[in-house]
């Protein structure tokens, strides 16, 4: 379990992991919502392709909520989990912690709810497997 400021952990996997850099700033020198959305879908999608065994489109996103700002230089962790399944989709739940030095602070920045849809080769819904 890792201790953080915010009293929680963690939920699902970490699916990717990146640092923020200073090309990926606003105009106010924080990290762009756009830019970490996009690594939100980039994990999701890693476990949604997993779970699918090949293609997947992301369909829809859900209660995203921006909590705190995301520094050049934090470390970005994406945390990944599989809330529900249809038949041909899946309801994956995305969290984004950071860690920032040089406290080594540990805290839960952004969440959302991502849509996955599994694809055949002509970009249609297939069942999951």
């Amino acid at each position: 379990m890792t201790e953080t400021t915010t009293g929680s952990a963690p939920q699902g996997e970490v699916t990717l992991q990146t640092i923020a850099m200073p090309a990926d700033t606003n105009a106010n020198g924080d990290i762009f919502g756009g830019w970490l959305m996009a690594q939100m879908d980039l994990g999701a999608s890693v476990l949604a392709r997993r779970r699918a065994r090949g293609r997947v489109a992301t369909v829809a996103v859900e209660r995203m909520t921006f909590h705190r700002p995301v520094w050049v230089g934090d470390v970005v962790s994406i945390h990944s989990r599989i809330e529900a399944e249809g038949r041909t989709s899946m309801r994956i739940e995305v969290e984004v912690w950071i860690t920032r030095m040089p406290a080594a602070e540990h805290v839960k920045v952004t969440e959302a709810v991502f849509t996955f849809v599994a694809i055949d080769d002509g970009g249609k819904p297939r069942p999951l497997p």
